[in-house]
């Protein structure tokens, strides 16, 4: 039996990935958001599908074939936020006595049972990876490697489809009584992010330390474009989160504000324990009030030589799907690790640093999902990757 249990509930689903798409062709931009909330594609945003087709007057495949040059898509993978951080959190923790577990919701169909069969070899419990009626939620990923000079972006076409039944009774008391929970995009989940607030409460009541990451919260943007997107009742939710993690323009819609420091400054006021704000190649936010973590207020670079790497080695480039759920990933087994060697004082820049070489590494392939030729794989590669941003950001 395990010693140490990491239990997470959120966005899962099949990713349909699209590479190579141009985000500046004359075909995108026809198809591209006018105004907050109006269903239109967006880089690095996430739409419904019901919504681009209401937007567009098309069905979503008329789009797809017409975006994607009529081709079939690149990759099928293992998607959503919550479970692909869990899996690199797995992966890094694998051969050791502690646990990861992932409670979500898929269905029987071709979807379901096509990820059931890229799921069964992963060093994840999937236990609680719940078979419900209905569609498996599932995403097409288009993805420009070349947008922003080269650093690349993908935007999200996404089907809630049986994730809308989802809700905390289908989290049993081994989730609650966890020593980690993460609560993973619920925005794509809505019974469970409608409910935040009381899932924090509960686990915090049971001890359990608290890992919030969110996602594009398209339903709030269309509902309420004019108003923050809440995290359950955002205020109470605050006091109840170990760590948050958000990447800028998630951060900039929660708080309400208009520039990154208001923003800091709304978080830190309304008593957020520690946050983190990712920002795509630009450096990374972190801020511990020091109540679990060291006390800190900076920011830690991203793994700066990858694009030249990429320059001079194009082959090994993949895209930049999966890039922050990697990143919350290696946070999350970076703090087990600590929890498990020491009591007290944690490093939050420790578990960013390996957050960020996760993140880091997603880009040298297709897909969030690693899936290893051996067991320890993904560590071994990503422990490189580690010395390495020491050695480069060694001062």
């Amino acid at each position: 039996m395990a010693n140490f249990r990491v239990s997470g509930t959120g966005c899962a689903l099949g990713d349909f990935v699209y590479n190579h798409i141009d985000f500046s062709s004359s075909t995108f931009k026809k198809y591209q958001s006018k105004q907050a909330g109006d269903g239109g594609l967006e880089a690095g945003k996430l739409v419904f599908t019901q919504e681009l087709e209401r937007f567009s007057g098309k069905n979503f495949q008329e789009i797809l074939l017409e975006i994607s040059g009529d081709r079939i898509y690149d990759a099928f993978n293992i998607g959503g936020p919550a479970i692909v951080g869990l899996i690199n959190t797995a992966q890094l923790l694998q051969n050791t006595d502690i646990e990861v577990c992932f409670y979500g919701a898929r269905s029987n169909d071709e979807r379901g049972k096509a990820i059931s069969r890229l799921i069964k070899d992963l060093p994840l419990n999937l236990e609680n990876y719940r078979v419900l009626d209905g569609e498996t939620p599932y995403t097409d990923v288009l993805s420009d490697p070349n947008f922003a000079n080269g650093k690349g972006e993908r935007t999200f076409v996404n089907n809630i489809a049986c994730a809308a039944e989802f809700d905390e009774n289908y989290l049993d008391e081994n989730f609650w009584n966890s020593d980690i929970i993460v609560f993973g995009a619920t925005a794509i989940v809505p019974k469970l992010h409608n409910n935040l607030s009381n899932l924090l409460l509960k686990a915090k009541s049971n001890g359990s330390l608290t890992v919030v990451h969110t996602v594009y919260d398209f339903i709030n943007e269309k509902q309420h474009p004019e108003k923050p997107w809440p995290l359950g009742n955002t205020l109470e939710s605050l006091a109840l989160i170990d760590l948050l993690v958000m990447d800028y323009e998630e951060s900039l819609r929660i708080s309400g504000c208009s520039d990154i420091i208001s923003t800091q400054e709304f978080f830190i006021q309304n008593g957020c324990n520690a946050f983190l704000i990712t920002h795509g190649a630009q450096p990374t936010y972190v801020y511990s009030s020091g109540k679990l973590f060291q006390p800190i207020d900076t920011t830690l670079p991203v793994c700066e030589w990858i694009n030249d790497d990429f320059a001079h080695n194009p082959h090994l480039k993949g895209d930049t799907t999966g890039c922050g759920d990697n990143f919350v990933g290696g946070v999350v087994a970076n703090i087990v690790s600590q929890l498990e060697s020491i009591a007290t004082n944690f490093s939050l820049i420790d578990a960013t640093i390996l957050g960020t070489v996760c993140g880091g590494f997603a880009c040298y392939y297709v897909g969030g999902t690693f899936f290893e030729k051996y067991s320890g794989e993904k560590s071994e590669k990503v422990n490189e990757m580690l010395e390495k941003y020491k050695l480069t950001n060694k001062k």
